[in-house]
């Protein structure tokens, strides 16, 4: 195996008893694609024989982790947003003394919250080495619950603290777009996210497809469609249900999975244009296995945000071997290109339908596509992790010079 084989290299990687952190204000089990982002990161700096940690808010449901020490700290529910927690480090001097004492040969945040004041702490105090990565669009996110004055005072701390990191990393490079316009003017480097649904070839993947459609009972000539992530209306979730209002005629069906604050409304909505029996809202699905079927099981993965930067499930989707419609002018689109490796859309019901009824006419366009996808959007995380060490050990050199 390939983790097996890193292990054979763990004595040779690991240099000395320093520890790699990793920060970010969720971990599982809470889930999204900074957190799988996170839960990569560590697996696999640990299989590669680092040693590693993750420090995140605490949370009373715990999944079992080994190969790495998991610090938690104080942290309340958020009620409008559960499963997430808002962590309150002030208030828990269990961790200020882990920032003290853990031997940390580099921080790396994920998140520029509760984590991040605690990694920029921990960097200060050591005098290690501080990476950022921007993930998401804060102000969007922050604009939606609060007053622009406190928007403003948080948006000013958050780029205070990108700007005392001592690397900014962006998952995309058309991300940079958005850290210019929050102010940020200090050098960026572009590391990808990678794909942990390895399939060896797009012939394997047309396999697993059929196999997938099978387990799930998925009835032939059938078209389906699937969205994985927040159910939020900045993510388009509601855009995707009305889309489906005007495909009422055509033998297609709609799996969401996830959750979030928009669930109730989204029921709401289903129930009101009479769609029950066209869209499934399946929740949360944390087993890999089994979301690795849905994605494959999919003619067309929907993803209707203009909010995300660097959207992972779209890569996820893109190994299994299908294509995502995306928004035109979304950040996401950056990698797109209509009808090669994905579908582009404008930002309305009535094209997101008019799409999908072209796509369910033309099934060789979408199999065109879905191999244009997994040839172009898809990166193994053991290649990106390989990147990720040398860049750290470049910092951590850069840094000792300094």
């Amino acid at each position: 195996m390939v983790v097996q084989r890193y292990f054979l290299h763990a004595l040779m990687n690991r240099t000395d008893d320093k520890i790699y952190g990793l920060f970010n204000d969720s971990f599982p089990p809470v889930l999204d694609g900074v957190t799988l982002t996170v839960q990569n990161y560590v697996h696999w700096l640990s299989a590669m024989g680092y040693r590693t940690c993750v420090v995140t808010p605490w949370n009373p449901v715990t999944p079992p982790h080994e190969g790495f020490d998991l610090y938690r700290y104080f942290s309340l529910s958020i009620a409008s947003r559960k499963p997430y927690r808002y962590g309150y480090p002030k208030i828990d001097p269990f961790i200020w003394h882990k920032m003290r004492t853990v031997p940390f040969a580099l921080v790396h945040s994920h998140c520029p919250f509760s984590s991040g004041r605690l990694a920029l702490y921990a960097a200060r105090k050591q005098r290690v080495p501080l990476v950022a990565t921007f993930h998401s669009k804060y102000r969007t996110d922050l604009e939606h619950s609060l007053p622009s004055w406190m928007v403003s005072r948080i948006m000013k701390r958050i780029m205070n603290f990108f700007n005392s990191a001592d690397e900014v990393w962006i998952p995309q490079a058309r991300v940079e777009d958005t850290v210019r316009e929050y102010g940020y003017k200090g050098r960026l480097t572009v590391v990808e996210n990678g794909i942990d649904l390895e399939m060896t070839d797009f012939e394997s993947i047309l396999d697993f497809k059929r196999g997938a459609r099978e387990r799930l009972g998925i009835a032939p000539g059938e078209m389906t469609l699937l969205f994985v992530g927040q159910h939020i209306r900045e993510k388009g979730v509601e855009l995707i249900i009305q889309a489906m209002d005007r495909l009422r005629d055509l033998p297609v069906k709609m799996s969401f999975i996830g959750t979030g604050y928009a669930v109730s409304d989204m029921n709401g909505l289903i129930k009101r244009l009479g769609l029950e029996s066209k869209i499934t809202l399946h929740g949360v699905i944390s087993d890999r296995e089994l979301l690795k079927c849905y994605y494959a099981a999919a003619d067309l993965f929907l993803f209707p945000s203009m909010y995300d930067n660097a959207p992972l499930v779209v890569r996820e989707a893109a190994m299994m071997g299908t294509p995502s419609v995306i928004l035109k002018g979304s950040t996401a689109s950056e990698v797109i290109v209509d009808g090669v490796n994905g579908f582009l859309a404008d930002q309305t019901p009535d094209s997101y339908a008019d799409t999908v009824r072209l796509l369910y006419k033309a099934p060789d366009s979408v199999i065109a596509a879905a191999k244009g996808a997994s040839s172009t959007l898809t990166r193994s995380w053991r290649e990106v992790m390989d990147e990720v060490v040398l860049r750290y050990k470049e910092i951590i050199e850069r840094y000792g010079r300094s």
